[in-house]
């Protein structure tokens, strides 16, 4: 008996990684046999349309990128995870109301080193005719300058919810904090102690059971921000920042994510770490764009292929009986957390599934890279993302960079 699998991609603007997940799902043409069913697979872009409460879904994972902004859609993924079980690599219910401001919240709690972080009230009210006599009976006169004095300069000013970036200000004395928080507006804003003179930025990608700790240069344009360095952390500081993005993530539920840490004087800072629509660009990611893509392949196709059911529910105190326990150290703390993460993904259990069903996806991959269908979609990419003057070079800068990343698989594969 053949049972086909739907994966659901919900997109906004993006096309470069979605023409890239269909394409090398279509030349895997999977077939695995799993309890006594052969497994197939198929994708297509979800449309946004009325929808009955009661409608069956047709799909098995949808992988979501749409409706951090878009309320429709939002509604759409509440309602097959709810009623349909659909597998969603991010639990919807928490990436609404657990913003960066929540995120922060939860790895103070559990031990980690964030820097001293303010929420600032509106600078603007909202618009609502029950502010006025509220603030005049609750809201409290502050002294932004005070605020300042206890976060400490330099420190960036950023909205609570985050953003790729966006609104972000570096404020180095006081008179920049007021006339920051004067052009905020409306925006909920937090202060945070920016970690400055830093080591190391890292930024690492989560995709269901694995995750990649990048080196990354926040300060370059988009396409120059990811370094090709493997070896730029030590063991031990590997370790527990590939643990604290795996923690965050099973934390909130969140299986697509992306975190970044700053390192400095061998401590850990993280700064950033609630993504509801983490990078995935073939331009910013590059060389490591063919991993990304891969690893969603293959947890998509994992959790379908198993019948893996989606955790609507936290287990937040499982988090926090680790971070209250005084008797263990801090690695202690995240070895266990680190356990507790692998257990939450079926770490064990993927892999096993992995090395059984999916040993070819690396040099599957490889020979995708290498293809003229991906160069097509390649150069089609780069004529829409940079200026026709830039086109020439860009294309051989990342055929060149590609082409490295496939080489490297083939020479691991003889290795």
């Amino acid at each position: 008996m053949t049972r086909t699998h739907l994966i659901g991609l919900l997109l906004g603007t993006e096309d470069d990684w979605p023409t890239a997940f269909e394409q090398y799902l279509r030349r895997l043409d999977l077939r695995i046999p799993h309890e006594e069913q052969t497994h197939t697979f198929d994708s297509e872009r979800i449309t946004i349309e009325p929808f009955s409460l009661r409608q069956p879904a047709r799909h098995d994972f949808v992988v979501d990128r749409l409706a951090y902004w878009y309320y429709h859609p939002r509604e759409w993924l509440k309602k097959v995870a709810l009623v349909d079980d659909v597998y969603l690599p991010n639990n919807p219910f928490t990436f609404q109301s657990m913003e960066k401001h929540a995120a922060f919240c939860a790895a103070i709690r559990m031990g980690f080193e964030v820097p001293e972080t303010w929420l600032l009230p509106h600078k603007v009210p909202p618009d609502n005719e029950r502010f006025a006599p509220t603030a005049r009976r609750y809201n409290r006169i502050f002294d932004i300058g005070r605020v300042g004095d206890e976060v400490g300069y330099p420190m960036y000013m950023k909205p609570f919810h985050g953003g790729g970036w966006v609104n972000v200000t570096r404020i180095g004395d006081a008179g920049e904090l007021r006339d920051a928080f004067d052009q905020s507006g409306r925006e909920l804003m937090h202060v945070q102690a920016g970690v400055e003179g830093y080591d190391t930025f890292a930024r690492g990608l989560q995709i269901g059971a694995e995750t990649m700790v990048l080196s990354y240069d926040p300060t370059r344009p988009l396409h120059e921000r990811y370094n090709i360095d493997h070896d730029f952390l030590t063991p031990d500081m590997g370790y527990e920042i590939e643990t604290f993005g795996r923690t965050i993530g099973a934390f909130f539920r969140w299986e697509l994510n992306s975190f970044e840490v700053i390192v400095r004087d061998g401590v850990a800072y993280p700064i950033d770490f609630a993504n509801a629509c983490p990078d995935m660009a073939i331009i910013s990611l590059h060389y490591y764009f063919p991993w990304a893509i891969k690893t969603l392949v293959k947890w998509a196709v994992y959790c379908s292929t198993t019948g893996r059911r989606m955790r609507l529910d936290g287990q937040i105190h499982d988090f926090y009986r680790i971070a209250d326990d005084a008797d263990r150290s801090y690695r202690d703390k995240l070895d266990a957390y680190r356990a507790l993460t692998d257990e939450y993904l079926e770490r064990e259990r993927y892999e096993e599934f992995c090395a059984t069903h999916l040993r070819h996806v690396d040099e599957a991959m490889a020979d995708y890279i290498t293809s003229a269908e991906f160069d097509d979609h390649l150069v089609g990419t780069i004529v829409a993302a940079f200026p026709a003057h830039e086109h020439e070079g860009f294309v051989a800068r990342y055929r060149g960079l590609l082409g490295a990343w496939a080489s490297d698989q083939q020479a691991r594969a003889v290795g």
